[in-house]
């Protein structure tokens, strides 16, 4: 699995974190001092990076979390065909179809930049 583990206090907002089980972009990274009975704590609110779902996670600071290590590549479009374009990586040029996002437009010869985490892929 593509992924590490760093200690909470570690974290910040625009990096990612696992919450519940999924790869998560945080949103929101705070901490609360601490207090008579216990050591700082901080709240992290994300985003699900391939489900879009908004997620909250609160832990002590100096407690461990995995890090997904999300790979950002780069791709071509070689064909369209209704919701799914047909894309090859630039790196090792594999073909594989992904979903395209809505509100894009697409058409062959297109550059395009996306996410791959354990076989997830998502165009950004």
């Amino acid at each position: 699995m593509a992924r590490e583990q760093k200690q909470v206090r570690e974290l910040q907002e625009g990096s990612y974190v696992m919450m519940d089980s999924s790869p998560c972009k945080i949103n929101a990274y705070s901490t609360a001092k601490p207090g008579k009975h216990g050591s700082a704590k901080a709240r992290i609110e994300g985003k699900g990076v391939f489900d879009d779902k908004k997620r909250s996670l609160s832990q002590p600071v100096d407690a461990k979390v995995w890090v997904p290590i999300v790979e950002r590549k780069g791709g071509q479009v070689v064909s369209v065909s209704g919701d799914d374009a047909q894309i090859m990586d630039l790196d090792t040029y594999e073909t594989f179809t992904m979903r395209i996002p809505e509100g894009e437009d697409l058409s062959p010869d297109d550059e395009i930049e996306y996410l791959e985490y354990e076989g997830q892929r998502k165009i950004v």
